[in-house]
């Protein structure tokens, strides 16, 4: 039996005496032989328990889950209260088309200049062509989606012949490809195209429905369980806007990791360094964006699974408030902490995607009260004033808690730029308990995880999983009850402590990950890797959000000075994704002349 602890109510902690906990992760690093040796003795009865107990008891895990008392009542999932209206924001109805809604999102988009388009110099910066830069080309009859849809062919068959391999999707149809591309050239051609989406390609991370395809999260055997009859309520909102889909991008396997290793179906290489990880779990919808093959993509994010590979990839993602989009059609529809998101290669792509997929479930209307969706105003002149007024909270000891002093150097950087160049004020802020925090979103996914494997690990679809996932699941069955419920407890507690801290900021700011993109060890490419200590640096910054439902966005700031992407992270109030995207707007803007073109990078538009 350890020592008993009694935690205070939240509301009576002394903040004078909180001190920052550096996290310090106690496991193995395994790969290779290594980690299939080990995956058999976690799962061997007697050796596996004692294992799993050791981890847990090493990383504090036991002591604040099964020797705590916690006096907070148990919060199952985000609860939010009413919240104040967002300035400068131009409000949709959710219950519009979603072709009224990437309508209104697009007249609050900067005016579009042509003279960036095809047709013109866009200058010796490099920047990815954008969703209105391919409707202009269309709409002028530059190019057609089928045209473009030939050139996504051949590179998509060129990056088939890489070496080594760099599987960007799991599934994909030409001809399907083909299909859709010749139906809106037509549309094109007779000018009844549907709105600016049309013509777009996008892709579709393997754990949402998308027909054609079957939904594997990357896995060899969820499809054969679970076949798919209809597209996931996203990916039909996206198509009714007449959305290209390009296929079922590839991930982690069944998104239980933040590296985006995959031995199943080869794992996705960065594109600034194929001998480095994408991070993910959302390897392949990042890496796909990065490499120019798509505007954007759908990606899932429960852990950071958009913002870690968004970060790592240079690209912008964005985590939506828990409830804010309709999870139906995706492996983790009844999860907790996962919602579905964007991921884009600018912000202005971003929010059109946005405004296309968002729209809560009737379930979730009804049980979280949520406000009206906005956009930002980009368009009016007063929008720079706006930002100047953003009030942005920095947990210091936290922010400075990183790998590489790079990542710090070049956040540090870009906030400085921002308040110096808008007058946006800087305030310190301090977060409580922060270990218990991690803890409880760990046990938390974990019990959303395991919920939906276990079925199927007791017909012995579990062996089929990879190595990584089965050690995952090893530590994620052994949650028990009670101490779910503890979690819970703690849940609470730190929905608490960030509504105190957002009365005296608007935006919580961070880097988004401690690290840039880790190697790829030649010995995890055929059996997988388990490495706490890289995830546990990857996700330093990156569970608030997911155990409270907040809104957040990762927008690239800059490179270390192996060239490799860092990201910062902007933390936003409970339904605020309108105050995060205009504060990301101007960073993109400031940043926008360190941008660099990634080694892997194909320009679909121009064929060249």
């Amino acid at each position: 039996m350890g020592k008993h602890r009694v935690m205070v109510p939240v509301d009576e902690i002394d903040l004078s005496a909180v001190k920052y906990e550096q996290e310090v992760v106690q496991a193995p690093s395994l790969s290779g032989i290594r980690l299939k040796l080990f995956t058999r003795i976690l799962e061997s009865p007697f050796f596996g328990s004692l294992i799993v107990s050791h981890v847990k008891k090493q990383n504090k895990m036991i002591e604040l889950l099964q020797n705590t008392e916690i006096p907070e009542l148990p919060m199952f999932k985000p609860e939010f209260p009413l919240q104040e209206p967002e300035r400068g924001v131009y409000i949709v109805d959710e219950l519009e088309t979603p072709e009224e809604r990437v309508a209104s999102a697009l007249k609050c988009l900067p005016d579009y200049n042509p003279a960036h388009s095809l047709d013109e110099n866009p200058g010796t910066c490099f920047r990815y062509w954008t969703i209105r830069d391919y409707a202009h080309a269309y709409r002028s009859k530059l190019v057609t989606p089928l045209m473009v849809a030939e050139n996504i062919v051949l590179a998509l068959k060129d990056f088939e012949g890489k070496t080594p391999p760099c599987p960007l999707l799991v599934s994909f149809d030409v001809d399907d490809i083909r299909k859709q591309a010749a139906a809106s050239t037509q549309r094109f051609s007779e000018g009844k195209e549907i709105s600016v989406l049309d013509g777009i390609f996008i892709a579709i991370k393997d754990d949402i429905d998308c027909l054609p395809y079957q939904t594997k999260g990357a896995t060899t055997w969820m499809h054969d369980v679970r076949p798919v009859k209809s597209d996931a309520v996203s990916v039909s909102r996206l198509r009714s806007c007449g959305v290209i889909f390009l296929g079922k991008a590839n991930m982690h396997e069944l998104g239980m990791g933040t590296t985006g290793n995959n031995p199943n179906y080869g794992t996705t290489r960065n594109p600034h360094d194929p001998e480095r990880y994408t991070g993910g779990s959302s390897s392949g919808p990042a890496a796909i964006v990065a490499s120019g093959l798509c505007s954007a993509a759908l990606g899932t994010d429960g852990g950071g699974s958009i913002r870690i590979p968004s970060s790592l990839c240079g690209v912008v993602g964005m985590k939506t408030t828990y409830g804010r989009t309709d999870m139906k059609g995706s492996l983790c529809e009844a999860g907790t902490v996962e919602i579905i998101g964007p991921i884009a290669s600018s912000l202005e792509d971003l929010m059109l995607v946005y405004a296309a997929i968002l729209g809560s479930s009737p379930v979730d209307r009804f049980g979280l009260h949520p406000s009206p969706p906005c956009f930002p105003k980009l368009s009016a002149k007063k929008s720079t004033d706006v930002v100047g007024s953003v009030r942005l909270g920095r947990y210091t000891p936290w922010f400075n808690d990183v790998k590489q002093t790079e990542v710090l150097d070049k956040c540090g950087d870009a906030l400085s730029l921002l308040c110096k160049t808008h007058g946006c004020e800087m305030v310190e802020i301090l977060i409580p308990e922060l270990l218990e925090m991690r803890t409880a979103h760990l046990a938390t996914i974990g019990a959303d995880m395991h919920s939906i494997l276990s079925p199927h690990i007791s017909n012995g679809k579990g062996a089929k999983l990879t190595c990584e996932s089965r050690t995952s699941d090893a530590l994620f069955r052994s949650f028990t009850g009670s101490e779910y419920v503890s979690a819970q407890r703690i849940r609470r507690r730190i929905m608490y402590h960030h509504l105190e801290i957002f009365k005296n900021v608007d935006v919580i700011v961070t880097p988004t990950t401690g690290a840039t993109a880790p190697m790829i060890p030649r010995s995890a490419l055929k059996c997988g890797e388990s490495d706490m200590k890289t995830t546990g640096f990857l996700m330093r910054f990156i569970i608030a959000p997911n155990l409270i439902g907040l809104p957040a966005i990762s927008v690239p700031i800059g490179y270390d000075k192996q060239g490799l992407p860092i990201g910062l992270q902007l933390i936003g109030r409970p339904w605020g994704e309108a105050t995060i995207l205009r504060l990301a707007f101007a960073i993109e803007e400031l940043s926008a002349a360190s941008l660099k073109k990634p080694t892997s990078f194909y320009d679909v538009l121009k064929a060249n």
